[in-house]
Order: structure tokens, then sequence, then C-alpha cells
């Protein structure tokens, strides 16, 4: 005689604890943080010629003559930034949901700055590594934490490059795609996800779009885009890049409140 199909799932099979852990945080309100970094890349002039190889070593072959290879390789330059391999963390910016204040810790290497706080943000020059020791060690203290493509950058650049730290991320924030895959305690909602429902939008659109089309003051409108960090940094522009990144905050802030009235279910 074959033996009875085993049930799909009982509460057996769910450890106590986490039954246990998981009514209590919907019996609570969650702790929210929006989160933003901003990035710059390595100078290409600094790189040895094995790495230089290496990364021109498709645009070389894909190019049809010098001119195509060029306009390539400026792209190439111009984007190290994007790549936690060949660029680094100038800013983070954490905002408290609920009491609308926060933090950006941002590097100013060479330069004496004071902390200061300004509308209810406080502005803290610090390393790479010791920004990212501070983000984890207030990440512990959050249950949601909100981006505007995060997934597909923020939070892997954050976790990468605590790593080549020798950093241990506090929470897992790349745990599953969906929603319901995540951790009670690590509920990472990437807004640029959910408003294109997961990519089923043709068209994704920034964060400048979005902000735009819900009513938002976008922030770029002071006239800073993410492509004046590097340049500003090597103006030596600290400050100027991290009240930048406040404005990136505070617009996703406002976005996730239309998100979650209008269309989370």
């Amino acid at each position: 005689m074959s033996n009875p199909p085993k049930p799909l799932a009982t509460a057996d099979a769910i450890p106590l604890a986490q039954i246990y852990y998981a009514i209590l945080f919907l019996m609570s309100t969650p702790q929210k943080v929006v989160l933003d970094i901003e990035t710059i890349g390595e100078d290409w002039d600094s790189l040895d010629e094995t790495t230089k190889e290496n990364l021109t070593h498709w645009i070389r072959r894909e190019a049809d003559n010098e001119e195509e290879y060029q306009l390539a390789l400026t792209d190439l330059k111009s984007g190290l930034g994007f790549s936690p391999l060949t660029g680094q963390i100038v800013a983070i910016g954490m905002l408290d949901y609920y009491k609308n204040e926060g933090a950006v810790y941002y590097q100013a290497p060479g330069a004496m700055v004071p902390e200061i706080k300004e509308e209810r943000i406080t502005f803290k020059a610090m390393t790479e590594a010791e920004m990212l020791k501070k983000f984890w060690e207030a990440a512990r203290h959050y249950q949601v934490f909100i981006t505007f493509n995060g997934r597909s950058f923020d939070v892997p650049f954050l976790m990468a490059r605590s790593a080549i730290h020798g950093i241990r991320p506090s929470k897992d924030l790349m745990r599953g795609r969906y929603l319901y895959q995540h951790q009670p305690d690590a509920l990472h909602i990437d807004l640029l996800e959910q408003l294109t429902f997961y990519g089923a939008s043709r068209k994704k659109g920034s964060l400048h779009l979005w902000c735009r089309a819900f009513g938002i003051e976008s922030p770029k409108a002071s006239g800073v885009t993410g492509d004046d960090v590097g340049p500003l940094f090597k103006k030596k522009k600290f400050l100027e890049i991290a009240q930048y990144n406040v404005g990136d905050l505070r617009a996703t802030r406002a976005l996730y409140e239309k998100w979650e009235t209008l269309l989370a279910f």
C-alpha cells in the first residue's frame, strides 16, 4: 500500500517561534524608514591596466569603429559609480517615516566638517565604512524599508560594499522579489517595482517622472541630479551632495504615501 500524500503545509511544519514572532509583528506598528544612497565611480586614470582591459573588453569587441568605441568608453567612465566593484558610497540617507526626521551620513575626505542639523535632518561626515556600520546599526530598529529602485541599485550596492569592508548586514533586504517572500522584520518596499507592478508596465519611469505625475515636488527641482554627484564630490561640495540626498528621501516618502493610500492591497 502506498503512503498517503503529505499535506502541503501544516502549522506543525512552521517553527512556533516564527509563528509567535509573526503574530507580534502583525499586532504591532512596524517602524518604517526611507533610504537612499549617492555613489561615485573611481577615477579612470587611477585604474591599473588589467582592470581597464577587463572593463573595456566587450565594448571594444562590439564597436564597429574607433568613434563608436570612444563613445562607449565615455559612457563606461561615467558609469563606474553604478557598480560596487568600481564605485563607492558617498552618502547614505535615512528618514524615519513616522517622525519625518532622519540623518544623512556622507563622506568629506580631508575636510573638517562639523555635525549640523537642518529641518530635522542631521548631517554627519564619516568614512564609507563608518557610514555602513551606522546604517546597519540603525536598520536593526526598523521593519519596513522604503526605496525607489532600491532592489536594483541601493540595497545591492549597500550589501556588496558592506561585505567588501568586512561588515555583515544586520538584515537581508534582498530576500525574494515579492513582498510576501520577505522576512517580517525586513520588508523592503521598492516603489519602482510596486508602481510598475513588478515590471508589468512597459515604461518604468524615473523618480522625477513619478513625482511629476502625482504632483510631488521633484528632488531634481533644485537643479542637481544624480549625474552631478561625481563632479560635486571632485569640487569638495560634500554637504551639497548630502542635501541633495534629502530631496530624494522626502520625495520617496511622499510617493510612498500615494502608493500606500491608492495602490497597496
